[in-house]
């Protein structure tokens, strides 16, 4: 049996319109959450990368950091497969983003070349 990472701080990429049309809800929900049964996160390590692969040059994401301590619904470590081999474990929340979770969000946003940099504010957050 594997051991399930466990990190205090989780990220999710979400379009910057999205992101403001939650901010009058009590709680963020994505089409994920319909369509996949989850809404998909990152863990600090790994959003970079997914940002480069999936999100090309798009200049209109937010990055959301929360606390995954202060999350009311399931978060799973879950991982998928690609050509047969299991990927690595990504989280996954089972249920909507509750408010008080998020720590901060960030313009998230490509270099000239289109690729993608974490906000130095989450280096530093993560090391403590």
């Amino acid at each position: 049996m594997s051991v399930q990472p466990h990190d205090r701080y989780i990220l999710h990429i979400a379009s910057r319109s999205q992101w403001e049309h939650a901010q009058n809800q009590d709680e963020y929900r994505v089409e994920t959450l319909e369509s996949d049964g989850f809404i998909h996160c990152s863990r600090v390590q790994q959003v970079v990368p997914v940002a480069d692969a999936w999100f090309g040059a798009r200049r209109d994401l937010v990055l959301v950091l929360i606390d995954s301590s202060r999350l009311l619904a399931p978060l799973k470590y879950e991982g998928g497969t690609h050509e047969g081999a299991t990927t690595e474990l990504y989280p996954h929340l089972y249920g909507p983003l509750n408010r008080e979770a998020v720590v901060d969000v960030y313009d998230f946003l490509p270099d000239e070349h289109g690729r993608f940099a974490l906000p130095p504010e989450v280096i530093k957050r993560d090391e403590r």
